[in-house]
């Protein structure tokens, strides 16, 4: 799939996030990258066949300080070859990629794993992709 294409995917994953959650979204990139880097693998200890699939890079809402401002944005990577060759078809690619987004913005406003796996298990998955 042409790059542009699967930005649209992301794009659009993005737009079914509901707004409350949008709106309070501040200072952060959502990048899509080919694949995580080797180094990147090894640090967080994921050995093959497993991959992954996005990743949180910054500093949760709940544990910043009330002086935080002025700094470069946090950053949600979302890897295109992994989510490419895990999916069956164009709309389970569209699923896992908001999925994926849904995950990452979690660690973003300060959710555990837990908290995460709750809403996708409770929310997204019964009731269907941007329904909260």
């Amino acid at each position: 799939m042409q790059r542009a294409a699967f930005e649209r995917l992301v794009a659009d994953a993005l737009a079914s996030i509901p707004r409350r959650f949008r709106d309070a979204m501040r200072n952060i990139a959502i990048v899509v990258e080919d694949e995580p880097q080797p180094d990147l693998l090894e640090e967080m200890e994921i050995e093959p066949p497993d991959t992954l699939l996005g990743l949180y890079q910054g500093i949760p809402l709940t544990e910043r300080r009330w002086d935080a401002g002025n700094q470069l944005p946090d950053r949600i990577l979302i890897f295109q070859g992994p989510h490419e060759r895990a999916a069956e078809d164009d709309e389970d690619l569209a699923e896992a990629i908001a999925e994926t987004l849904i995950h990452e913005i979690g660690h973003y406003f300060g959710m555990s794993e837990e908290e995460i796996e709750d809403i996708e298990e409770n929310y997204w998955r019964k009731r269907g992709r941007g329904s909260f």
